[in-house]
């Protein structure tokens, strides 16, 4: 029987039954990648990394860092630290972007629409950062951690933008 005829034979005979979908969901799994982005930030206090999806496909991803060309924190120190400005105050007096600026900024760089995308982020976003998700038409954000910040909240939830903490165990550390 040439080739063609054993195909043609195996497909009639297979059988193909649904099964459950045993992996990790998507939310986890998009958390995870925004975890390992995260790594790659030289921030002192909080490395945070962010992932921008649209059905199921990695859009953009950003962390917090100085902008491109210029010095890390390691080199020149850090100004918060410096003038002693707590965190949650005067975000505007820090030298890097934040990780959803970021990932906003290389979407934008590359012509990528976020329209209607899901934001995933290591901690929930300033609200710096939530009127630039706003903007950007992002439809819902995901976070592992809290970020001392209402005027966020109110933000997102006057505009219909989902927000919602995941929780990861452990794991998420």
């Amino acid at each position: 029987m040439d080739l063609k005829a054993r195909i043609k034979e195996y497909l009639e005979n297979l059988q193909v039954e649904s099964s459950k979908d045993t992996r990790e969901p998507w939310d986890v799994y998009f958390m995870r990648i925004a975890l390992l982005v995260r790594e790659r930030s030289s921030c002192f206090h909080r490395k945070v990394g962010a992932v921008i999806v649209r059905d199921n496909r990695i859009l953009s991803t950003g962390y917090n860092q100085p902008p491109s060309g210029f010095p890390h924190c390691e080199q020149i120190g850090c100004i918060r630290d410096d003038l002693r400005i707590e965190s949650g105050e005067n975000q505007e007096i820090c030298y890097a972007l934040h990780a959803e600026q970021n990932a906003l900024m290389q979407a934008a760089r590359f012509g990528i629409a976020t329209e209607g995308a899901t934001m995933y982020v290591t901690h929930k976003p300033c609200s710096v950062c939530a009127r630039l998700i706003i903007n950007a038409g992002i439809k819902r954000v995901v976070y592992l951690k809290e970020y001392p910040d209402p005027l966020t909240d109110f933000l997102f939830r006057s505009t219909g933008v989902k927000f919602e903490k995941l929780d990861m165990g452990s794991e998420a550390l």
